[in-house]
């Protein structure tokens, strides 16, 4: 039996100290990649590197319940003004292991060892899926091209996080 495509609701966030919405090139990529998917583009935003000022952004997002999934480009590397990890993962209830090591599988098979600088990361939080990306367009095109249009896609089998959206606030 052929199942319907549910669209989520996404909102992006770019991390970067020195990017504008002119020359977000990974933002736009993420933007064009959602929309083209079917899904719902709820809002964009860029923020410098600063754990607060990413922590608040997310916050009012995961409390709006109109988001439910946030993706985040930039900050996942290893340099001193890099903490998007370090911002997420003080606000995740639950952190999804698998996606930054698939991530880092993909990225392998394209830049090798270099891969091991990433530190893309995935969570959890009070319902709503926050996914961090690396910075490059490559990077981006490879994460979502390579797992969130599937697992973003309520038709993947055998299982998909869309199918989890209405199960994640259980006690």
């Amino acid at each position: 039996m052929e199942r319907s495509f549910i669209p989520v609701s996404i909102s992006l966030l770019t991390i970067s100290d020195t990017r504008c919405k002119e020359d977000d090139k990974s933002g736009d990529l993420l933007e064009n990649k959602v929309i083209e998917s079917g899904h719902i583009l709820y809002d964009r935003k860029i923020v410098k590197d600063e754990i607060f000022e990413i922590q608040e952004i997310s916050n009012n997002w995961i409390n709006n319940s109109e988001v439910e999934i946030i993706i985040s480009t930039g900050g996942t590397g290893l340099t001193g003004r890099d903490v998007s990890p370090e911002a997420f993962r003080e606000i995740f209830d639950k952190e999804i292991e698998g996606f930054g090591e698939l991530f880092r599988y993909l990225s392998f098979k394209k830049i090798g060892t270099s891969s091991l600088q990433s530190r893309a990361i995935a969570g959890l939080t009070d319902g709503t899926f926050i996914f961090a990306l690396p910075g490059s367009t490559g990077a981006c095109r490879d994460a979502w091209d390579g797992i969130l249009k599937y697992q973003l896609d309520s038709r993947t089998r055998p299982c998909n996080l869309v199918d989890l959206l209405p199960r994640l606030k259980e006690i």
